[in-house]
């Protein structure tokens, strides 16, 4: 059966359609605030410190997400998705009290929240598609979910700027506060009676156990733990290509700031492409290989930011957010099938913190070195690295398909 026919039968799935609704809905608000909250922030104090700090409000609860996590599997996903989306909307709102350097400490408050509420709703909805949607689906709704997300970083820009430049900060928060009201609205017509999570217990032991109950399955298992640590690993690279952004456009392409984000968008085209694409070419190829052409795809496109030319710049960016989702999208497919629903919510979390902590980690790693050595060398080694983990990634796919295949031998 063909890719345009996987993604019907997934839009028409109600539970799949409903959940990617939602992620649509909600993600125009909250990707325009994220993207609005550092302007805002450096229009009211004057600091670029503390609207670099934003990004760091808003990555810091992953830190957290075992813990965050667990909840998707104590609780009614659908519930927790409706009243998760509730709860957020009605955060968001005090933001309009936010008017001057004093009171910004009330727009960093609101981004933890944000940010760990967006841990427990990413875990709940992974935990509730891999319970209702078939599993010949899941990577196709694992695709379609990536597009969905990058398109909005597309659109929402736009609209968060628009309203920022004309009514001001809280405007974009009042956006984002009513795309979570109506995402709740969608999670709620889901059709599901029963969550899965309650069809089980939560494994017994203490809240130590329980919570390091994700790590040990990732660990245990011969299939999680290569396409982990890969998306680790990949999104360390990331961070570092992601931090020296500006200094390749200054020092490498000599162009103003402000084509960064002709970059960005290119990059962003690239990875809604991959999203449409993921089902179809992992019913093709396994999981670590698509994973590793994936890495493979944005290494070279990292590498290739040594040069100058615009049009290798631009392929570039294409090809950096075409490769770098598949290893994302190909290691949470593979948590949804391998991972017993008991314990899916808080492996779902576990994984996506292990994969996207590297990220912020390497964005304040890469903003240092970035000061010292020449960004050429910093892609290029980065571009290397990339490579060398693709390498031992498919190499890895092929010694588990050997072995798999000599008892018949």
């Amino acid at each position: 059966m063909g890719g345009g026919s996987a993604v019907v039968r997934v839009l028409r799935d109600r539970t799949a359609g409903r959940c990617l609704a939602g992620v649509v809905v909600s993600g125009l608000g909250t990707s325009a605030l994220w993207l609005t909250a550092g302007i805002w922030v450096k229009s009211l104090t004057g600091s670029n410190s503390l609207a670099a700090l934003t990004v760091f409000a808003m990555w810091a609860p992953v830190l957290a997400g075992p813990a965050l996590g667990a909840l998707a599997d104590r609780m009614d996903r659908k519930v927790l998705l409706v009243r998760g989306n509730l709860v957020t909307a009605f955060l968001l709102v005090p933001l309009v009290l936010v008017d001057s350097g004093r009171t910004a400490w009330l727009l960093f408050a609101v981004l933890v929240l944000h940010g760990a509420s967006g841990v427990v709703l990413d875990a709940a909805e992974s935990a509730l598609v891999a319970g209702t949607v078939p599993a010949s689906l899941l990577a196709d709704f694992n695709g379609l979910r990536m597009t969905a997300n990058e398109g909005m970083k597309l659109v929402a820009p736009l609209a968060g700027a628009g309203l920022y430049v004309r009514f001001g900060g809280p405007a974009v928060a009042l956006l984002a506060a009513v795309t979570c009201a109506l995402a709740a609205l969608v999670f709620a017509r889901l059709p599901v009676r029963r969550s899965p999570a309650t069809a089980d217990s939560p494994p017994a032991g203490s809240r130590r156990d329980e919570l390091a109950a994700g790590l040990r399955r990732i660990r245990a298992s011969a299939v999680l733990r290569p396409l982990v640590v890969a998306g680790a690993a990949t999104m360390l690279l990331a961070g570092v290509n992601g931090a020296v952004t500006f200094a390749y456009v200054d020092e490498v392409l000599g162009r103003a700031p402000a084509y960064a984000g002709v970059l960005y968008a290119v990059q962003g085209a690239g990875s809604v492409a991959v999203g449409l694409l993921a089902g179809p070419l992992l019913r093709r190829l396994p999981e670590r290989l698509f994973a590793a052409g994936g890495i493979a795809v944005f290494a070279l496109g990292v590498g290739a930011r040594t040069v100058s030319p615009d049009t290798v710049a631009l392929a570039a960016s294409a090809a950096i957010g075409f490769g770098l989702p598949c290893v994302l999208v190909a290691a949470m497919t593979a948590v949804q099938r391998e991972t017993p629903d008991a314990v899916l919510g808080r492996t779902a979390a576990t994984a996506g913190s292990l994969m996207t902590a590297p990220n912020a980690v390497a964005l304040a790693l890469g903003a240092g070195l970035v000061a010292v050595v020449d960004v050429r060398v910093l892609t290029a080694a980065a571009g290397v690295a990339g490579v060398l983990a693709a390498m031992v990634l498919a190499a890895g796919a092929r010694r588990r398909r050997d072995a798999t295949a000599s008892p018949r031998a």
